[in-house]
């Protein structure tokens, strides 16, 4: 009975140990070329934002339109950590802030000594427009230099607001010391413009902002200033991720004429170290998926192919620069991969 009993223990470990096996051999990582599923995990913010519900919508895209291939979105804390989860393999595809790619790619500002040169990119999803709200009485040309000497708030302290905001202002020559700083979330600010504690605020995000809108509505005396082509080239020789965005007329109540300021790119980025020929069908999936696509989040609503490149800060990916290659899009030389050259 006892020899019976281990001849039974050991045919049921031999057979554990061939069911492992056969489910290592059907599957395989988003970085291999092999055959099996292709696991893609795209890293986006909490759950509350932008980030995730387009990272939700991709994720079903493409696996319901590519053949082995399962996707999911991951909530996270925002475009800080995806550049860690790309780089430890933990993710594979990610929503990211533009000058917080720029910085990891460069190794610069919070990415001093950590330079991530495997960052690639794969298309531009969204614009994050700068608004540089200040009361009309003291924008007297109507260009960022006016907030000389006012009472302005640059965003919550270490906050993704505050830090695009102080790289615009070394591009434009101006520093703190040039303004009385407040750091203010988006509604706090606009409440105290209304109510005279101080003069503006820096509140970007895809138009329209709901603040801003409230600003203008309750005919508070604002004006969102503008930046000259010489001031963008400024600001893109310390991070070059800003594009020229023109905001529509009749985007915020009684806006009569259009205002040019700027955006940076809200991306999808990917590690160099995914397949070619996935990021290729991934790409191709989108694009020829807009509809759907449109349908998940407004903010989706901007990704279009003619846009696709705007504001990139790393090079492509191989496999989305031989898709829009074969589209036809000129590509910006700094927008070429390595692996391409």
């Amino acid at each position: 009975m006892r020899k019976k009993g281990l001849k039974i223990i050991a045919m049921i470990v031999m057979i554990s140990m061939m069911v492992s096996l056969i489910g290592c051999s059907s599957s395989s990582t988003s970085g291999n070329s092999g055959g099996g599923v292709k696991f893609i995990n795209i890293a986006t913010a909490s759950t509350g934002g932008t980030y995730y519900p387009i990272g939700v919508g991709m994720a079903t895209l493409w696996t319901e339109k590519l053949k082995g291939v399962n996707a999911s979105a991951q909530s996270s804390a925002g475009s800080v950590e995806n550049i860690e989860l790309l780089r430890n393999g933990e993710a594979q595809l990610a929503i990211f802030q533009g000058l917080i790619g720029s910085m990891a790619y460069q190794g610069k500002g919070i990415f001093e000594g950590k330079k991530y040169d495997g960052l690639r990119s794969i298309s531009m999803l969204w614009p994050n427009v700068e608004h540089f709200v200040l009361k009309e009485n003291l924008a007297k040309t109507g260009n960022i230099l006016d907030l000389k000497g006012s009472n302005f708030s640059v965003g919550p302290q270490a906050s993704g607001t505050e830090q695009s905001t102080m790289v615009i202002f070394e591009g434009v020559g101006l520093s703190k010391a040039d303004i009385k700083p407040d750091y203010l979330g988006y509604n706090d600010s606009a409440e105290a413009i209304k109510d005279g504690r101080i003069s503006g605020a820096s509140m970007p995000a895809g138009i329209p902002v709901a603040a801003v809108t409230d600003l203008y509505a309750s005919k508070a005396g604002v004006k969102i200033l503008e930046f000259t082509d010489e001031q963008l080239a400024s600001i893109n020789k310390l991070y070059n991720t800003w594009f020229r965005f023109v905001i529509p007329v009749g985007t915020y109540p009684g806006q009569k004429e259009e205002i040019k300021t700027i955006a940076q790119p809200n991306w999808l980025g990917v590690a160099n170290t995914v397949d070619e020929k996935l990021v290729y069908d991934l790409t191709k999936t989108l694009f020829e998926n807009l509809d759907y696509m449109y349908s998940v989040h407004n903010s989706a609503k901007n990704i279009k192919l003619e846009t696709a490149l705007n504001g990139l800060p790393v090079p492509l990916h191989i496999g989305a620069y031989k898709y829009f290659k074969e589209k036809g899009l000129k590509i910006p030389e700094y927008l070429i991969p390595p692996e391409a050259k």
